[in-house]
């Protein structure tokens, strides 16, 4: 993590992530990159249905090999490079007919490590394997929730999920929320945690350092208007004024499930995460 000198209020509590472990003068491999068209949170018909996105600095989208399916296939890592469009950092790998591709980096991942994807690898950050292979206990990241679809769990800076149990056909995983899920151990995962894993605690500083990153400014429900918010009007600081904790729309909302009770995936819910609120009260 980097702090700053306090040379003004915005740079006081300022910190960002330390890229020093990045390879230094390396630019993008240009055909694994492409341009995403800007939306700021608006469907084809213009209007805003994701509130608070929009402008920020141009940049370039990665294509991250989340598969990573070349079985028995070594590859070398070239270099580790900032990623924009996500909070982990991101290796790129060499195979051995001399094609490149990114994948996301972990922790203790250096340039010129070699990483295998087969049925059953060495257990070292990076390589890739089958969930029913990986020992009770392991960390592991990117992992497939459906065989050959591609690393859906666990991609974000820091994260990771734990190996508990492999039976029947089935692995069963911890992952950060605390929720436990069974998923096929035919399954490709990669091992070790997710990079970067010190993003949760950068401080922005100053609200321009959120625009940069596309998000535009939240406003209070309770300094709105009546007309607008359910929260607002009043004289000064007022009280909620509603009984249920409510959206600018009305809808009922703070502890309520959105998840579909007929989902035909709730079988493969072990257990289902925990609210901060209720672990904080045991």
């Amino acid at each position: 993590m980097k702090s700053f000198k306090p040379t003004s209020a915005s740079r006081r509590n300022m910190t960002s992530s330390d890229y020093s472990s990045l390879t230094k003068g390396v630019k993008p491999h240009k055909p694994l990159l492409k341009r995403l068209t800007s939306h700021a949170g608006r469907n084809s018909q213009g209007r805003i249905t994701t509130r608070h996105q929009g402008g920020g600095n141009k940049k370039l989208y990665r294509i991250i090999d989340f598969k990573q399916n070349r079985m028995n296939e070594k590859a070398v890592v070239q270099s580790l490079e900032y990623d924009p469009y996500r909070t982990a950092f991101i290796a790129k790998v060499q195979y051995g007919d001399g094609t490149l591709s990114y994948i996301l980096a972990p922790e203790k991942l250096s340039v010129g490590d070699e990483i295998i994807t087969a049925e059953s690898a060495p257990l070292r950050p990076g390589n890739r394997m089958q969930l029913k292979n990986v020992s009770v206990g392991t960390q592991v990241h990117n992992i497939e929730m459906k065989p050959g679809r591609g690393g859906q769990l666990a991609r974000s800076a820091g994260l990771y999920a734990e190996v508990l149990a492999n039976a029947d056909g089935y692995t069963d995983l911890k992952l950060n929320s605390g929720e436990v899920r069974r998923v096929q151990w035919t399954c490709l995962a990669s091992l070790g945690q997710v990079s970067n894993a010190e993003w949760s605690l950068v401080n922005f500083g100053k609200a321009g350092r959120s625009r940069w990153l596309g998000i535009r400014p939240t406003v209070r429900g309770s300094a709105m208007n009546p007309v607008d918010h359910p929260y607002g009007g009043g004289e000064g600081a007022q009280p909620r004024g509603t009984r249920k904790p409510k959206t600018m729309w009305g809808k009922v909302t703070g502890g309520h499930k959105t998840r579909n009770k007929k989902k035909k995936s709730n079988k493969f819910i072990v257990k289902r995460r925990v609210s901060k609120r209720n672990a904080n009260n045991k």
